[in-house]
């Protein structure tokens, strides 16, 4: 099959590797503009358009979905099918360009999970399973109907980093057979159930504010769900702390916010229980284990 690709981030890339060395045809990438980042407002490329570049596929970086030109050359290239990974919400007249349509890889179970944060979600809720989904594209964000689901267990251990890693591979090898089931017609469409649908709002920087009075448990998957990014955090004397790793300390029942601080051992209390905190960073600086933190920071 013609495929033309769709996506941004590194999450995108497993997917992209498993249609290019497949025996269907890559005609084209799209992927989002260049921006200008950090200080020297250089411009970076996104990780898809480096894939593009690097095996000199045609790409292409709308700044409008909807622009006629960009509609009418991507339907001048005949594709069978459109694969969106980690991209931007497709317009009909975009995604309906395809002879066999649009496919979409999504990071949870749908209809669990839809939204701009899956991953983090399912990690901050406690869940110990996930997965990943590909479902035909619809006009309403991830409603489509299903072809493929694919689960993972999460490890107490697991954070977003390490969950996201996971889902991106085996994201891609459902992407693929997702892809050998359209061209053979030997698939069977199953309907996502609304009522049992949950959201996932897109990550805010209040979504990470730490609330002591809360469990440890909780809190510690708060942490697990924004390491190693954008981080969970709490306030100490107007300085801005995040934490990116802790473990749950069940031998304190309950002093919520109370710091002990001495040597190489950090312990916050939490409504339940405590936290001991393993990986930390003041606003500004460096990650670093407690013990370092701690031979250059005075918590009284």
């Amino acid at each position: 099959m013609n495929i033309i690709f769709m996506g941004t981030p590194d999450f995108s890339i497993p997917s992209l590797e498993k249609i290019f060395q497949s025996d269907h045809k890559l005609i084209a990438i799209v992927t989002a503009p260049d921006k200008e980042r950090g200080r020297g407002q250089k411009l970076s490329f996104t990780p898809v358009k480096e894939f593009a570049l690097k095996n000199n596929i045609p790409l292409f970086q709308p700044d409008r979905l909807k622009d006629e030109d960009f509609l009418r050359t991507l339907k001048g290239l005949a594709p069978d099918l459109f694969v969106v990974v980690a991209f931007r919400i497709l317009p009909r007249e975009l995604y309906t360009i395809p002879k066999y349509g649009s496919i979409n890889l999504h990071a949870s179970l749908l209809p669990k999970y839809r939204g701009a944060a899956p991953i983090q979600w399912s990690i901050i809720n406690g869940d110990k399973e996930t997965g990943v989904t590909t479902f035909a594209l619809e006009d309403k964000v991830d409603t489509g109907n299903i072809y493929i689901q694919k689960k993972i267990e999460i490890l107490d251990n697991d954070n977003f980093g390490i969950v996201h890693d996971k889902l991106s591979t085996i994201g891609a090898e459902a992407v693929l057979e997702t892809i050998n089931l359209i061209s053979t017609g030997n698939y069977v469409f199953h309907d996502q159930d609304d009522s049992l649908s949950s959201s996932a709002p897109k990550i805010t920087k209040d979504s990470g504010l730490i609330d002591w009075n809360k469990p440890a448990s909780e809190i510690n998957n708060l942490i697990r769900g924004l390491s190693p990014y954008p981080g969970a955090y709490f306030f100490h004397k107007d300085r801005l702390i995040k934490i990116y790793k802790a473990s749950i300390n069940r031998e304190i029942e309950n002093n919520p916010g109370i710091i002990y601080a001495q040597k190489d051992d950090l312990i916050i209390g939490c409504g339940q229980f405590a936290l001991n905190i393993l990986e930390l960073q003041l606003e500004g600086k460096k990650k670093l284990t407690t013990s370092e933190f701690l031979r250059g920071f005075n918590f009284i």
